[in-house]
């Protein structure tokens, strides 16, 4: 989820009644800010919101459901979520190319917060902060080329 989002701010009461029930249901239930840890919305190809999956025994399941309580609550008692196809292999989040995904994520969170130190804290221009970031670009692919 994401505090801006709408939809997010809709399903909250709902998501938090069902973690409250929880553990009755045999499951943990939690959720992540995505604004907060950008490596897991890379991780989890995150491209909506709210994204909900679920996971037994390092098999995922994107949830995709309707998002009432009883709906979510029907999900686990019933099992539904066996019926669910489990995300492909190389699209887990636990495969080799996810960890690199948000490892990407990690990366331009890190640029960014770069970016705004250069053009907030010490008051460089917006310009003069991209194109320290192309003579950066060129001169690590220049020593990399060495």
């Amino acid at each position: 989820y994401a505090p801006w989002c709408p939809a997010c701010q809709q399903i909250e009461s709902t998501w938090e009644s069902f973690a409250k029930e929880s553990e009755h249901l045999g499951i943990t239930v939690g959720k992540v800010d995505v604004t907060q840890e950008s490596g897991l919305s890379g991780r989890f190809f995150v491209t909506t919101l709210p994204t909900i999956y679920h996971a037994n025994d390092g098999v995922f399941r994107r949830y995709r459901g309707s998002r009432t309580l009883e709906d979510l609550q029907g999900y686990i008692l019933e099992r539904k979520w066996e019926a669910v196809e489990p995300v492909a292999g190389w699209k887990s989040p636990s495969s080799v190319i996810m960890h690199g995904m948000a490892g990407l994520f990690h990366f331009s969170g890190w640029m960014r917060q770069i970016h705004n130190y250069l053009t907030g804290t010490l008051g460089i221009h917006v310009w003069v902060s991209y194109a320290i970031f192309i003579l950066a670009t060129l001169l690590i692919g220049l020593f990399l080329g060495l």
